[in-house]
């Protein structure tokens, strides 16, 4: 009763009198009372570490544990979840928002957030704060009518603690969602693939301050910029809709909030190199989802210009909004969403996809020009630039007939450990008659231009296996399946995309050899 009598005078409209008189009480209403007032002293906003920081800094990882933890205890939407460690031992924390058990409402579209891939990039750790404390109030519960929502504030704790990029293994986990090699990375996807989310977004930060931009005379300066599905092997419906829907809406959502805003469109200064609709690329956050046929974004906020914490509290805020905008759209669509997302994952997995893969893209032109915002360093004031070598589309350049699946050995650990990882459906292969295989030869090595870099291109040659198969020796790896697509661009020797371009499968690849994964046709 002492305790609660110290509590009650922090707590509104009570002084020392009416303390006198609650103490006078029956012991039964002093019981109610006790519980009533509890329940009013623990619903009052949790402060913010970057506010009790003084916005001067962030987030670490014991104040973010803390803050979850405390935030768990305090409402019974949210369920606190460690998904797994970083390298270096941190727990992976997230956070899932619903109003029943998360996942078991079918009717229900289930949303994930992830943030801070890249520990300098704080604010989307901050942002995903900032929208987990907002999410509690009860003005917002509403959204859980519809949703089932989890958010990953802080992906790359290790490189968080020392605000480096990579994680603690020196790795970049927004280039490592197709060979999983980093247990940040596996954490994420397994929590995916447990409840096969149907809207994502990745929350990150870019930085405007190049060199280049300086010449020129501009730099970009949006708060936020949001990129969607451009992998042309997603549901066309999929991406018109993210563009012509999704887009204008989260654009309207900033600019009613005050945050300026664009697409996100990386490439250039303007004139000196082109401007794309970000990457094709299916080893990120973004694309590795949406080759699922999940509706899947990237959410670019403006970093710091000198430290991380410059400009922190606008910088987080505006992350939060763009992510609140998200949630909102989400909840206006569910049944719309839900269905598009549910008819093209049922097309995957039916293996009646387009019967033809695009392993090798290249950003294109339209004729459309681009009226790009940016910042004047000669007058610091907001410019309109239009950009003439402007390529909004990605068009395939080279296609790959999609087969009934890959045979790959089970003697090459290196390829069996990464079915294993991508958690991939697959069985023992039996050869039997009728069966159509077939094989590449590696005939040369020549290299391609993807986005700017230089890769390898080989040549290859398919030709009938005729060989004997041993039984045990092959598993079967089935492109009918959810993550089908993916399997084809991983596989294919030509793919640009593929695991022969990351340097622990370069042993794949050898002139003159035969490569050692085998297609099986469909009949």
């Amino acid at each position: 009763l002492h305790s609660l009598t110290g509590r009650l005078f922090k707590a509104p409209g009570i002084n020392l009198v009416n303390t006198y008189n609650i103490l006078n009480m029956k012991p039964g209403l002093i019981f109610i009372f006790a519980i009533a007032v509890a329940k009013m002293s623990f619903a009052q906003p949790i402060m913010l570490p970057l506010e009790k920081n003084n916005y001067q800094k962030v987030t670490s990882y014991d104040q973010l544990t803390e803050f979850i933890s405390q935030l768990d205890q305090q409402s019974g939407l949210l369920k606190v979840e460690t998904i797994g460690k970083s390298v270096q031992g941190r727990n992976l924390y997230a956070l899932k928002f619903s109003s029943g058990e998360f996942g078991k409402d079918k009717s229900k579209l289930k949303v994930l957030f992830l943030a801070q891939q890249h520990g300098n990039e704080q604010s989307g750790k901050e942002g995903a704060l900032m929208l987990a404390q907002l999410l509690l109030k009860p003005e917002n519960k509403f959204l859980f009518d519809k949703l089932d929502f989890a958010i990953i504030p802080q992906t790359n704790p290790d490189g968080s603690e020392v605000n480096k990029r990579r994680n603690g293994n020196d790795a970049d986990l927004n280039r490592n969602h197709l060979v999983l090699t980093e247990p940040e990375t596996q954490a994420v996807h397994r929590f995916f693939d447990k409840y096969l989310f149907e809207v994502t977004m990745d929350v990150h930060e870019y930085a405007p301050y190049g060199g280049d931009w300086q010449k020129y005379g501009y730099r970009r300066n949006a708060s936020e910029t949001l990129g969607v599905n451009t992998n042309p092997n997603v549901s066309e419906q999929i991406r018109t809709f993210s563009n012509n829907e999704v887009f204008p809406f989260w654009s309207k959502y900033l600019t009613d909030n005050k945050f300026n805003n664009a697409i996100y469109a990386p490439g250039g200064p303007p004139e000196q190199d082109y401007i794309r609709h970000s990457t094709f690329d299916v080893n990120d956050g973004r694309q590795s989802f949406g080759i699922q046929n999940t509706l899947s974004f990237i959410q670019e906020g403006l970093n710091g210009e000198d430290t991380y914490v410059d400009n922190i509290r606008h910088r987080a805020e505006g992350q939060m909004t763009g992510m609140r905008a998200i949630l909102q759209f989400a909840y206006l669509h569910q049944g719309e969403i839900k269905k598009m997302v549910a008819d093209g994952r049922k097309v995957l997995a039916s293996g009646k996809a387009n019967p033809k893969v695009s392993i090798q893209s290249e950003h294109a032109a339209t004729g459309q020009k681009l009226s790009m915002t940016l910042l004047s360093y000669s007058t610091n004031t907001d410019t309109v630039v239009v950009v003439n070598d402007y390529r909004p589309v990605v068009k395939s350049i080279y296609d790959v007939a999609k087969p009934a699946g890959y045979l790959v050995p089970t003697q090459n650990k290196v390829l069996m450990d990464w079915v294993k990882r991508q958690a991939l459906a697959y069985s023992p292969f039996k050869n039997q008659k009728g069966n159509k295989i077939e094989q590449y030869t590696i005939k040369g090595i020549d290299s391609i231009d993807f986005e700017r870099d230089i890769i390898i291109n080989p040549q290859v040659e398919a030709n009938a296996y005729t060989g004997a198969i041993g039984e045990g020796e092959y598993i079967f790896i089935p492109t009918a399946q959810l993550k089908g697509n993916m399997v084809v661009l991983a596989l294919e020797p030509k793919s640009e995309l593929g695991l022969v371009t990351y340097p622990q499968f370069a042993d794949l690849l050898k002139i003159g050899e035969k490569f050692p994964v085998l297609r099986v046709l469909k009949k």
